[in-house]
């Protein structure tokens, strides 16, 4: 049986692969133990690098992965933390809105 954590990476995945078509790239690092500690979810889509930390519902993330959250953002990348609903509403917007943006400006500078 899957964990409240799992449950969300689930649907974080087949939310994520209905965009394949349209060039979107992820991975969810094997945590090893070894190194630096990463997020769920690393990808790319329409030139934007993005980062997903998946939680049990009204989990936060670790004072490391605030941390590693913050420099992605600081270095222009888009993060989301997904514990429910509202979070996964808030990726499919964004994946929708940078896919009209790629249309649009393909169709300007065509």
């Amino acid at each position: 049986m899957a964990t409240p954590e799992g449950r969300i990476k689930t649907k974080i995945k087949k939310l994520l692969k209905t965009h394949e078509e349209a060039g979107l790239y992820y991975e969810m690092p094997v945590p090893s133990g070894y190194g630096k500690s990463g997020l769920d979810f690393y990808g790319c889509f329409c030139g934007r690098f993005f980062a997903i930390e998946a939680k049990a519902p009204s989990k936060s993330p670790t004072a490391l992965q605030e941390m590693t959250l913050e420099r992605i953002r600081r270095a222009g990348g888009v993060t989301f933390v997904i514990d429910g609903d509202a979070g996964l509403r808030q990726l499919f917007l964004w994946l929708t809105v940078a896919s009209v943006m790629k249309t649009e400006t393909r169709m300007l500078f065509s």
